[in-house]
């Protein structure tokens, strides 16, 4: 008797969860055991359900999928994750990778390639879009440190210095620092522009 696939989903989109889930289930050996919108539920619903597979939109509220991955690395390695997300971005890939994730794929292809995905992470393989994958090895990794992210990203939201500093629990000049040194390494002209460059690459 073929063993059945206990996966996780997580995605904020109601309808698209939803639509997952229900594809997912037609398949014989595939088990939806839980959903969940919200990245912070991520960790939590596995060690409740000991899912085989955590299916992982990106963009989630709170907590993204690769901290997600991240983080289901250390409290549950039995669990493979998988990245399922509309933006294709190496530097996405290349963080994916980075906090062990089994496979990649763009939302764009068809239920029964993501189902067989599923199935080769479970029998230990890593699945990643041959395009994606490509594009990725080509592109240097982000030259950005986690402390640079953390501040670009709250520049992205349009805050000043002196709200980014309250936010991070930093001091106005160290923000300072921080945005003067990631505003060199993408080669922009301002923090904006950077935050931009690094959104667009994946770096965020």
């Amino acid at each position: 008797m073929t063993r059945t696939i206990r996966v996780l989903l997580a995605e904020d989109q109601t309808m698209m969860r939803g639509a997952l889930a229900v594809l997912l289930e037609l398949e014989d050996d595939i088990e939806v055991v839980a959903q969940v919108a919200d990245g912070s539920a991520i960790v939590p619903t596995a060690l409740a359900t000991d899912p085989d597979v955590a299916l992982l939109d990106i963009e989630l509220p709170h907590l993204s999928g690769l901290d997600a991955a991240v983080q289901l690395r250390d409290e549950l390695p039995t669990c493979r994750v998988v990245i399922v997300t509309t933006f294709g971005r190496p530097g996405y890939l290349q963080r994916a990778m980075s906090a062990g994730a089994a496979g990649f794929l763009v939302k764009d292809g068809p239920i029964e390639g993501l189902a067989d995905a599923i199935r080769r992470t479970v029998a230990g393989e890593t699945v990643v879009d041959p395009e994606l994958a490509g594009r990725a090895l080509r592109m240097a990794p982000s030259p950005l440190t986690a402390r640079e992210r953390d501040v670009l990203a709250a520049a992205e939201q349009g805050s000043s210095v002196a709200d980014i500093a309250t936010l991070l629990h930093l001091s106005a000049a160290t923000v300072r620092n921080y945005l003067s040194d990631a505003i060199g390494k993408t080669g922009t002209r301002n923090k904006t522009e950077a935050a931009l460059l690094a959104r667009r690459n994946g770096w965020l």
